[in-house]
């Protein structure tokens, strides 16, 4: 099994990629949340859950470990496949659906399209109190690729504040100050909340 395929995109559309590495050709089926990751990227690496069927080998990408590790949570439910694992990913973050399913909030899974309200029951009843995604202080600290901002934004927002209010409050202090750490960026955003 892959863990990660690494390499350059060579076709990307809200659905899939095709990366190339070691002069082979990927193709990849990606969520709408991976796919609004990669951006403007030529290059990247993807988190990868392998399936095998009798007449496929498919490859499901994931931009961060905790969206692979949902996804995967998802799937282990009676009636959920990949395809319906991937849309739901496509509707809501790894940490929305972790809410969601902790909270037994079955309007929200309710929602999505394709998934009705007795599928939405099914996850939160296997799901309930298994889903973790990675903790704040790991997904500040453990994403590179990411800005001061995305990265202030991301811990700010798991703390439980509204993401439109975080991030007007990180604009103004980001015009105000130049460069700052991490940790003075989020403690100014703390002060001001």
């Amino acid at each position: 099994m892959y863990e990660f395929i690494e390499g350059n995109i060579i076709e990307k559309t809200p659905t899939f990629v095709v990366i190339e590495t070691g002069n082979v050709g990927y193709f990849i089926h990606i969520s709408l949340n991976t796919f609004t990751r990669l951006a403007d990227q030529a290059r990247c690496r993807l988190y990868i859950h392998q399936i095998v069927r009798e007449d496929a080998l498919l490859l499901y990408g994931f931009h961060e470990k905790s969206e692979r590790d949902v996804f995967r949570q998802l799937i282990s439910v009676s009636g959920i496949g990949a395809n319906t694992a991937r849309l739901i990913l496509s509707s809501l973050s790894p940490v929305e659906i972790e809410q969601a399913v902790n909270e037994g909030q079955v309007a929200v899974l309710n929602s999505i399209k394709g998934i009705g309200a007795k599928t939405a029951q099914r996850i939160i009843v296997d799901l309930k109190g298994k889903i973790t995604t990675v903790s704040e202080l790991e997904q500040i600290f453990s994403t590179k690729s990411n800005t001061i901002k995305e990265e202030a934004l991301s811990a700010l927002v798991n703390l439980g504040f509204t993401k439109g209010s975080v991030e007007k409050i990180i604009n103004q202090i980001l015009k105000e100050k130049q460069d700052p750490v991490l940790e003075e960026l989020i403690k100014e955003a703390l002060a001001r909340l």
